[in-house]
């Protein structure tokens, strides 16, 4: 919601409750009026001030309404029921002019439509109308300056709203994209980057077609490295977005529908041979989507398993998953029995492209607003510790 919308509702009240008060005031001196005045003169402004009030109060409710033409015109208003003042009440028996405080509205209107600067400007002229028919005296001296300064404080301060939208819409901008690029990235990770290791790492290199076909998918793949963790490089289009984000790892059909999956029953299907599997004896219910990107998240572990625990000989590279359902969250842990990560090994992948960890595992993380950490030992495996929150 903007700022500005309650302002412009504010200043909607005030103008029909100031035209009220002005009726009122005339009501309760007509009699001064009547007396030595010309009681004509201040109906007939006080007449032309509601209908003017009337035909416009909705010009007020927003900033696309209120129109030069519009501002204009209420400054007109304002300016004429001052000087008619004296014309009105030539025996000076009224103190308050025929608008009285219907005036501040128009310097407000130009505060919230244009700025400080305006509102200066108007609240300028308001005040060189009252002191050209009261006359420098202290009253009319401080309604002046109380007038001007508080039009050009809430200037000021619109402007800083309006600044404020501005920058606020912008980094929610660049959190989309910043959003949809790792959504992105973890997408070709999960993938496409799997895919060309793959074929990089079987190529029969005794063939040279399939080595050949290797040699190209290794090039393929740390471009692709490149390109998710430092942008195109110049003169390139980025990757376009596709139409619909898609599914993680969609699990099997379950009975509670669409916005509640069984953690359970996704993790369950990564046992093998090879993966011990330990949960709760009941369900674990989780968030549809959650549930998908925490089991995406253990399928990206799992591969950095297969990938770097098991050693030369084949050893090794067996993988453990503890799920536990807590009162306020799910935590599931993934360990292994391989040789451990070197200190500085993970930052160090991620500035080499190599986003597994970073983007499939700890970015998935994050926007369910959970959190990943690792605990490794030299020589003794690895654990990761993957904390989602259940709502």
């Amino acid at each position: 919601m903007s700022v500005e919308r309650p302002l412009w509702r504010a200043l909607t009240g005030y103008r029909a409750i100031t035209t009220v008060y002005a009726v009122a005031l005339l009501v309760l001196a007509w009699g001064d009026y009547t007396d030595g005045g010309r009681p004509a003169v201040a109906a007939g402004y006080v007449a032309v001030l509601v209908g003017w009030t009337a035909l416009t109060i909705r010009r007020t409710l927003g900033a696309d309404r209120c129109t030069p033409a519009f501002l204009a015109g209420d400054l007109t208003i304002a300016v004429a029921g001052i000087l008619l003042s004296p014309i009105a009440d030539p025996a000076d028996a009224v103190t308050p002019t025929l608008p009285s405080i219907w005036v501040a509205g128009s310097v407000l209107a130009f505060a919230v439509k244009a700025g400080w600067r305006w509102a200066a400007l108007t609240s300028a002229v308001i005040g060189a109308a009252n002191l050209a028919t009261a006359g420098f005296g202290r009253a009319t001296v401080h309604n002046v300056l109380l007038v001007w300064l508080a039009s050009i404080a809430i200037g000021y301060v619109v402007e800083v709203a309006r600044a404020s939208e501005r920058t606020l819409a912008r980094a929610l901008r660049i959190e989309a994209a910043t959003r949809e690029r790792e959504r992105l990235a973890r997408d070709i990770h999960d993938g496409v980057l799997q895919v060309l290791t793959m074929v990089r790492r079987r190529a029969d290199r005794a063939d040279p077609a399939a080595a050949e076909l290797g040699r190209l998918a290794g090039e393929q793949e740390q471009a692709l490295r490149r390109l998710i963790h430092g942008g195109p490089p110049p003169g390139e289009e980025p990757l376009p977005a596709p139409r619909a984000a898609p599914e993680a790892a969609p699990g099997p059909p379950h009975p509670e529908g669409a916005g509640e999956a069984d953690l359970r029953a996704l993790l369950a299907r990564r046992a093998s041979d090879r993966v011990t599997f330990s949960a709760p004896a009941g369900r674990v219910p989780l968030p549809a989507g959650a549930a998908r990107e925490l089991d995406a998240a253990v399928g990206a572990a799992l591969d950095n398993v297969r990938h770097h625990a098991a050693g030369p000989d084949g050893a090794g590279g067996r993988a453990w998953i503890l799920l536990e359902d807590e009162p306020g969250e799910v935590v599931v842990t993934v360990r292994d029995d391989g040789p451990g990560i070197a200190p500085g090994r993970l930052a160090a992948a991620e500035a080499e492209g190599r986003m597994g960890v970073s983007l499939s595992i700890r970015g998935r993380l994050r926007e369910l607003g959970g959190t990943a950490t690792w605990e490794s030992v030299a020589g003794q495996g690895t654990e990761v510790e993957l904390k989602v929150p259940k709502r």
